[in-house]
């Protein structure tokens, strides 16, 4: 290993120790303001209350001192992919006597740790785990020596820093999770093997709070007597944990009705700024991600969806408002929300009883139908709800096979759409049906995509992206379903990519973060359920040509 490389180890180890002196700077900080806030109301009470001689004047402890207008009443025509074409998997199948979910075997791994509430708790963790990678990368560049092939990011992604993160992030939970569960849905190819390892066990490994944490968190919420007073039962092991909260499992006293209650750790909403700056500086000092990624761009749009998401009462709203658009849909089905049960922190909904979408074992035609109906709900969301649940995670649908309905969870996410962004936005996909380039150019000017300064190459690429993103809606298609199993749209853009991060004069429009992110996501999904969909039929029946 030549001086070079080890001295790009030693700054990496460096920049991670700097990471750390911040967070204890930070501490200090803290530390100092408690400090001195407690002083000065010490001091007030020695002026204000008079004291016995020798008696100590200590502070006693106590406590601290939408939805998209006119969606309630249109009336909605559903595609006839829901009403017809696929009704042998809607409405007029035999039930299946199988049991639904209950039974499904769990591939992911749950630990109990107390989820670190504190900013001080938590800074210091950010700062551990980046000096612990700091020391793994210097001791594997040590370790390493003479080897030709290494480099900085290699040393850092060693196998014993992967380890780390993948405890740390799981411990922390919160915006670092968040992040590392969006980026694991990335196309396979995106990311190094090392990445993907790291974010796939992220996505699939999650610690929930111990019993003691979880009785306070429902004791302020609910009240002292939740569990008598509230519930016949109450499972104290999740049926999930993720990012910002986990998933119980209950039967109500009043009716006896089966409930899925999400508890939100504590301290995770108050920590979303300083877990994302710390974060920040973290994966800019690993060099953890590919350079050009719009990383503070996208970490800047991740902090107003974090905060959306730790709302419980904004998705509760959600939830109905869904509810209602979707009232009438022969296939998808929105859980009932127990508003009278539900906090800022506590969401007490229907508890459904799917199976995730991509863990059946369906037969190819009901894998078909799965595709098309979610590839339906999200052309529906844009054109004619301008209102979307943008969280891509798998696990938020469920295919239910004794109903033969499509469960949809998880709306934490979900923003709407003005009418001049989707009018464009339309017209943008309108024009890459035709083939229509100059089209492209100009409604993608409209959108702030362009400034119409850029060079013909970085205008080309951008172009050619377009066009190939709408290959699946083509008129070329001639109405023949678009086969996803055999889909190169992913490689080809990909060719692009590297061309539009050097050259972008200015970074996408900020509603098209969390639409993209969606779309990927249903793009993703149709492959991984190798299927056919009939995607030119459904985009003349949703959005027109």
């Amino acid at each position: 290993m030549t001086r070079s490389k080890l001295y790009d180890a030693t700054t990496v180890a460096y920049a991670a120790q700097s990471v750390l002196r911040g967070a204890l700077k930070r501490q200090a900080e803290e530390l100092h303001r408690v400090y001195e806030t407690s002083s000065l109301t010490i001091g007030c009470r020695r002026r204000s209350a008079p004291m016995a001689p020798g008696a100590l004047a200590v502070a006693p402890r106590g406590p601290p001192t939408s939805a998209p207008a006119g969606t309630q009443s249109q009336k909605r025509q559903y595609s006839s992919f829901a009403r017809g074409g696929f009704r042998s998997y809607s409405t007029d199948s035999k039930p299946s006597d199988k049991v639904i979910g209950e039974q499904e075997k769990r591939d992911f791994t749950m630990d109990s740790s107390p989820v670190p509430s504190s900013r001080i708790g938590r800074l210091f963790h950010y700062g551990s785990l980046a000096t612990g990678m700091g020391i793994g990368a210097l001791g594997e560049g040590l370790r390493r020596l003479g080897d030709k092939n290494a480099n900085a990011k290699s040393l850092f992604l060693n196998p014993a820093n992967l380890e780390r993160m993948v405890k740390k992030l799981s411990q922390m939970r919160g915006a670092a999770l968040k992040i590392g569960q969006l980026l694991s849905f990335q196309d396979d190819k995106v990311l190094s093997p090392e990445v993907r390892t790291v974010l796939k066990r992220v996505q699939n490994t999650a610690n929930y709070m111990p019993r003691g944490q979880l009785e306070r968190v429902m004791s302020k919420e609910l009240g002292k007597n939740w569990r008598t007073e509230i519930f016949s039962s109450f499972e104290d092991y999740p049926i999930a944990a993720a990012s910002i909260g986990q998933v119980h499992r209950g039967v109500l006293l009043k009716d006896y009705k089966e409930v899925a209650v999400k508890i939100q750790y504590p301290g995770v909403a108050s920590s979303i700024d300083s877990d994302l700056n710390n974060l920040l500086i973290l994966l800019t000092a690993s060099r953890f991600l590919p350079e050009g990624l719009f990383l503070d761009k996208t970490i800047e749009h991740a902090r107003i969806e974090l905060k959306w998401e730790c709302d419980y009462l904004r998705e509760a709203q959600a939830m109905e408002t869904f509810r209602e658009l979707l009232k009438d849909d022969p296939v998808f089905v929105v859980p009932e929300v127990y508003h009278d049960l539900s906090t800022e922190h506590i969401l007490t909904m229907e508890h459904m009883k799917g199976v995730e979408i991509t863990k059946g074992e369906w037969d190819q035609e009901t894998r078909n139908w799965i595709a098309t109906n979610i590839m339906r709900l999200c052309l529906t969301e844009v054109a004619k709800f301008q209102y979307m649940q943008t969280d891509p995670n798998w696990a938020n649908f469920l295919y239910n096979e004794k109903t033969k309905k499509i469960e949809l969870l998880d709306f934490g996410a979900s923003t709407s759409y003005g009418d001049e962004f989707t009018h464009n936005y339309l017209e943008v996909l309108r024009a890459a049906t035709r083939g229509d380039r100059k089209a492209c150019e100009e409604y993608s000017l409209k959108l702030g995509y362009l400034t119409g300064l850029e060079s013909k190459s970085m205008l080309e690429a951008h172009i050619d992206s377009i066009l190939v993103l709408g290959e699946p809606f083509s008129l070329a298609n001639e109405g023949k379903p678009f086969d996803f199993s055999n889909q190169t749209i992913t490689d080809r853009v990909r060719e692009n990519i590297g061309l539009m991060l050097r050259e972008r004069l200015t970074p996408p429009p900020p509603e098209t973060y969390s639409l993209h992110r969606k779309l990927s996501g249903a793009f993703l999904l149709c492959a991984r359920l190798n299927a056919e969909v009939p995607c030119q039929k459904l985009f003349e029946e949703i959005v027109g040509l």
